[in-house]
């Protein structure tokens, strides 16, 4: 089989020396192709490559603006949604103060379904162990629960798909000084 490949091969070499050292007008040639012959192929492949080369200069040009239009146009849906939180605020605030604390417990229940929507959930911390993954201790207390347990949630952290993008600050218990 190997055998029957290089034979082919071969058979197709030869031909191309044999078309290669032809003439144009299809008489063999002795010396091969000629100064200007060479010259001439020699300037359509620059000109091939440099067409090449300046298409995909353009390209990468247009990648470039078609990125930088993205990353900066990527929140506008987001924006949009929250423009109703504004709006659910203005409302609330010109509205009768006795419904106000209904229309906030509104607000931030549409405020916290556009955030899931976008995976930003919040990281609950109270009544956990300490991880310092997720939260950040900014106090130790000494409490009867068990060491290393979250007993104050001082501001909620939130993850946005898999990364934190802000950590849960939070008090830690410690045990109690005996005395």
């Amino acid at each position: 089989m190997e055998q029957i490949q290089e034979e082919e091969s071969n058979d197709s070499d030869e031909k191309k020396e044999q078309e290669s050292s032809t003439e144009l007008d299809g008489t063999p040639s002795i010396g091969g192709p000629t100064p200007e012959e060479l010259q001439r192929k020699y300037e359509e492949l620059n000109d091939r490559f440099l067409r090449l080369a300046a298409d995909f200069d353009n390209y990468r040009k247009r990648m470039e603006r078609e990125v930088q239009e993205q990353a900066r146009y990527a929140l506008e849906a987001f924006a949009t949604e929250l423009l109703e939180v504004v709006d659910n605020f203005e409302r609330a605030l010109s509205a009768d103060p006795s419904s106000a604390q209904e229309g906030l417990d509104q607000i931030h229940k549409l405020f916290c379904t556009i955030m899931e929507k976008q995976g930003i959930v919040p990281i609950r911390a109270k009544g956990r162990k300490f991880d310092p993954t997720e939260q950040e201790a900014i106090a130790y207390i000494p409490s009867d629960e068990e060491e290393g347990t979250v007993i104050d949630e001082v501001c909620c952290g939130y993850r946005m798909h898999d990364r934190i993008i802000r950590f849960a600050k939070v008090a830690v218990a410690k045990k109690k000084e005996t005395e």
